[in-house]
């Protein structure tokens, strides 16, 4: 017996034209499709998957869930409101990485300035995200007011340039200093499960909030990561779960952004597998955003690249999550980057520009 279905947008097409009723807008991008993998979990925690044209779909939308998703799936997202900049979503836009820590699994030890953040800006960077706390396999918690003194500051700085500024950080303390130097998003790769005062605060300031899957805590979360009914379906009932619980806190559900934690919790099959169902996570009704930039799973695929060498799999990362309707990337390397979704962006508006 069927105890859900998750709908997964695949088949997909250049553009919409001459393909009345057989094709559908993927959650309000520049992305359209032609069928959807209907994956039916079962109450023993099987998965089986069906493949249906989308102009079958409707009738096959047996269940509140089920139709509540599709609607999800085919409907647009409303723009981020940060600060004094709005942030349209229906194009991918890229947040920039700034680690203010001395123990980053990406940079070598460096630690972000103001002046890397005014780079990215300028590079076409939407959001900068100023995180103060490093989460990689292995980590260790640092104390929230260490955490401050390194991510106030430079939020401070960058906001007063008028820049878009996301912190990235698990402790209420944190997002309220944050909040004060002049931040207007939150990015919390606990979902706002690690600090009991963490909701309160988002819910209190009204700003976006991304939400994160992850399993385990950083400094034992890739000893055994499992994930029975597989990483694709584990992680979307989690994620629908930690909405609800935001919502329930007074957080407003337009103002949510879910994150697949890519590396959290997760083996290079787990990361894959993701990254290649990425567009059922549409079906949460939230905008996505991914990040796989310079993650371990590139150099485990080549030859154990380290980290300021992983580049190109960062790119190949991106853009199969910008194909699959990511509505942000979040990338260290942000010229490069840019220019790869510029170059997207201008394959999408040839191929939807109708022919006369």
């Amino acid at each position: 017996m069927t105890f859900r279905t998750i709908l997964k947008p695949t088949g997909f097409v250049d553009a919409p034209f001459g393909y009345d009723g057989q094709v559908a807008r993927l959650a309000g991008t520049m992305n359209w499709f032609s069928a959807v993998e209907m994956l039916h979990v079962g109450e023993d925690g099987r998965v089986s998957a069906e493949l249906v044209p989308v102009s079958a779909v409707e009738n096959r939308l047996d269940d509140e869930a089920t139709a509540a998703s599709w609607a999800a799936i085919t409907g647009g997202r409303a723009s981020l409101t940060l600060g004094s900049r709005t942030i349209r979503l229906d194009q991918p836009q890229l947040m920039a990485i700034l680690n203010a820590t001395p123990d980053s699994f990406s940079d070598g030890g460096a630690t972000a300035t103001a002046e890397d953040g005014f780079a990215a800006s300028e590079a076409g960077a939407a959001i900068l995200d100023v995180g103060g706390e490093s989460t990689r396999p292995g980590a260790r918690p640092v104390w929230e007011g260490d955490e401050i003194g390194r991510v106030e500051p430079l939020v401070r700085a960058l906001a007063a340039s008028g820049a878009a500024v996301s912190v990235d950080t698990r402790k209420a303390a944190v997002m309220e200093a944050a909040l004060a130097a002049g931040a207007s998003l939150i990015n919390d790769v606990s979902a706002l499960t690690y600090d009991d005062r963490s909701a309160e605060v988002v819910a209190r300031a009204g700003v976006p909030v991304v939400l994160m899957h992850h399993q385990g805590k950083p400094e034992t979360m890739q000893e055994a990561p499992s994930y029975p009914r597989g990483a694709l379906v584990e992680v979307y009932f989690w994620l629908e779960d930690r909405i609800q619980a935001a919502v329930d806190a007074g957080i407003d559900r337009a103002k949510i952004i879910v994150d697949p934690g890519i590396g959290f919790g997760k083996t290079v099959a787990h990361n894959l597998e993701l990254m290649n169902g990425l567009a059922a996570l549409h079906g949460l009704g939230c905008p996505l955003l991914v990040g796989a930039s310079r993650k371990r799973t590139i150099g485990a695929l080549h030859n154990e690249a380290p980290a300021d060498r992983r580049l190109g799999g960062s790119l190949a990362l991106a853009m199969k999550a910008v194909e699959q309707g990511a509505h942000l990337i979040r990338a260290h390397d942000v010229f490069e980057t840019v220019q790869a979704l510029r170059v997207w962006r201008g394959l999408r508006d040839q191929a939807l520009t109708p022919r006369v």
